[in-house]
Order: structure tokens, then C-alpha cells, then sequence
């Protein structure tokens, strides 16, 4: 048996208020006149907290549009931008949803790491420590802000840039940033919160460690999207430390059938990531009876739509790019169905599941 000996996010800073700490964090990690490049999520542009952004010497805020789930391309052509407009930099920092978040472990990665991301597309492929990265979350569900991966849609597959060199080394946890998500983002994002935990929690890959943080992170959305009854400010903090228990609980196991599936979708047509998962879930019955019953009481009680129909009129060549990319994810699916998977999971049953969303 080989164990899993995991990097985590070296420093964590929690709290209402605790963005304005900022500056203080990012002063040690200054190296001369080198700047700070904070990517911001364009859901920003224009709103207050552009102004708190602690800008010194010559920092430069980049606004990074995140209408579609981040790109190979995209990562590759800030970081090339960067480059050539300031050679070395101190630090990159990630503000807004789990996209810029990525984005932001990406284009750390590849200031120090030559070619292109897409390069480093797997498991442990990256070979150099980026520069200083720091992820502040605007939205609570993803994980991103723990995860060590970077998921990334390149030329052929959508899969991270998964390394011990992918963690953040600061991440500030700041309840206060995530008021003003649109009712649906948050719902979206916080449901990829709890079907990480049910995907986990009935995984083969579960044990202690991962039911611990799973277990915690599940209960904290029951009490967000089912017990309550309006939005508060604690439902911001609740969602947030659900956010991170959740991705702490898949580090030390996996995803599993909706995020499989729901990988196909974001590659083929560009389906943003939370509410593919949504997407899928609705018809996940046979394998998390439990889970898909809850979230679909949760759906009704918080008035949210989920998206029918998607996959009408595919080609049968679409169909199967996106059947190829999904059965790509070899742990996921191992995960959800033990290592008889492929047996389990044919063609034909893949297909007729995505025919139904």
C-alpha cells in the first residue's frame, strides 16, 4: 500500500474583514521592484473592491475573463504577457471564483516552467515551484483555493496541471468577499461543494482523513441550502469552510461519477463547471440515490433552474469527444465504481446517460 504524502496550502488566513490584511501578507514576499500581479475575476470590473486592492510600486491588476472555464491558451498567453511586460514578477494573485483561481496556479506555474500548459496536463508532469501564489475566493464551493490541481480545458483533454508545486502558499478565506454572488453562482458553486463530499464519502477511495473533512464540509451545506430558510452572513461563512473542508476531503480521495461526466460536457460545449455538475447530478440516481434525492429537494427549495436538454441534436462524433474525455478520468471513475469500472461503465451506458442531460 502506498500512501498519498499530499503538499497543502502553507498559510491560511480566515475571517470577515481579514482581505484587508493583504498588504501586510504579500509585503515579505516582495522581492525589490518585481511586482505583484493580481488577476482579478471581470465580475469586478467597476465594483468597490477593485479599490482595496493593495497596489504598490509597479503592481498591475489584470482583469480576467472568465465567461468560459480557463484554456491552455489563455493561461499561456497572459503568462507569455507578463513576461515580456515585466521579465520576473513577485507573486500572482488570484481573486474571484474558481476559475481565476486556477488560472492563477497556472500562470504561476508557468513563469518559471518552459512551453506551454498544456505540456503539463497530468499528474506530476510539472518539475519547477512557480512563483509566490495566493488565492482569495469570491465564490465558496469550488475547492479551488485547496486543491492541488489547476483544471485546464487544452487542445485534446480537460484535465489539471496536477503537482505538489500546484498548491497555493497563501490563501485568505474572507466571508465578506462572497455577499454579492448572483443567488444562482452561489448555488452552482456551493452544489459543487456538496457533490464533491457525496462522490467522496460513498467512494472506494474513502477513509478516515477524507471522511472527516467530507463528513463536515456535507453537513455545513444541509445547513446552507437545506435547513435555512434565507441567506444570512453566517451562510456566507458556512459555505466558505465548506468550500475548503470539501477540497481537503478530496485530496486524500477522489471525485466520482458527476465530475466525470460533467468533464465531457465543459470540454464539448464549453458548460461551466458547477452547473455542469448540476446538469449531471439530476440523473445520478442509480449510483447516489441519497445525495440525488437531497439535491433535488435542494434545487426545488432554493427556486433554481437546472438547465434540460443540452445534449439535443449532438453528432455522433460529438458524442464521442465527449465520452473520450470523460472516460479519460481513470481515478474518478475507479473511485465511483471500484476497479472493475470500464466493465460497469460502457460505451453504450455513458452514452445513453449523456442522451438524458
Amino acid at each position: 500500500m502506498s500512501f498519498r504524502n499530499f503538499k497543502m496550502v502553507s498559510y491560511v488566513v480566515f475571517g470577515r474583514g481579514s482581505f484587508h490584511q493583504l498588504d501586510e501578507i504579500l509585503a515579505p514576499h516582495r522581492k525589490g521592484e518585481a511586482p505583484m500581479i493580481f488577476l482579478v475575476d471581470h465580475f469586478f470590473e467597476g465594483k468597490p473592491l477593485l479599490n482595496r486592492v493593495p497596489l504598490r510600486g509597479k503592481d498591475k491588476v489584470i482583469l480576467a475573463d472568465v465567461t468560459h472555464e480557463p484554456k491552455t491558451t489563455q493561461v499561456d498567453a497572459l503568462a507569455k504577457a507578463i513576461k515580456e511586460e515585466f521579465g520576473t514578477i513577485s507573486g500572482v494573485i488570484g481573486i474571484g471564483g474558481g476559475s481565476v483561481m486556477d488560472l492563477a496556479k497556472a500562470v504561476s506555474l508557468m513563469m518559471n516552467n518552459p512551453g506551454s500548459s498544456a505540456d503539463y496536463q497530468g499528474w506530476d508532469l510539472v518539475k519547477q515551484p512557480g512563483v509566490y501564489k495566493v488565492g482569495i475566493p469570491t465564490l465558496s464551493g469550488t475547492g479551488a483555493e485547496v486543491s492541488r490541481t489547476t483544471v485546464l480545458t487544452g487542445p485534446t483533454r480537460k484535465l489539471g496541471m496536477n503537482s505538489d508545486f500546484t498548491p497555493f502558499d497563501q490563501i485568505v478565506l474572507d466571508p465578506e468577499l462572497t455577499k454579492d454572488a448572483p443567488v444562482n453562482q452561489r448555488f452552482y458553486t456551493g452544489m459543487d461543494c456538496y457533490i464533491h463530499c457525496i462522490e467522496s464519502l460513498e467512494g472506494t477511495y474513502l477513509n478516515e482523513f477524507s471522511k472527516s473533512y467530507g463528513d463536515k464540509a456535507l453537513q455545513l451545506c444541509q445547513k446552507v441550502f437545506v435547513e435555512k430558510d434565507h441567506w444570512d452572513d453566517e451562510s456566507d461563512d458556512q459555505l466558505m469552510m465548506a468550500s475548503y473542508a470539501g477540497g481537503m476531503s478530496i485530496a486524500y480521495s477522489q471525485v466520482g461519477v458527476a465530475h466525470a461526466v460533467s468533464y465531457g460536457l465543459s470540454y464539448l460545449l464549453g458548460t461551466k463547471h458547477g452547473i455542469g455538475n448540476c446538469i449531471v447530478m439530476n440523473h445520478l440516481e442509480e449510483y447516489y440515490p441519497a445525495g440525488v434525492k437531497e439535491f433535488k429537494y435542494m434545487v426545488e427549495k432554493n427556486n433554481i433552474d437546472i438547465p434540460q436538454g443540452i445534449c439535443k441534436g449532438l453528432t455522433d462524433e460529438q458524442f464521442d469527444a465527449m465520452m473520450n474525455v470523460s472516460l479519460g478520468m481513470k481515478p474518478l471513475w475507479e473511485n465511483a465504481l471500484g476497479k472493475d469500472w470500464e466493465k460497469i461503465m460502457t460505451r453504450e451506458k455513458l452514452r445513453a446517460l449523456y442522451e438524458k442531460l
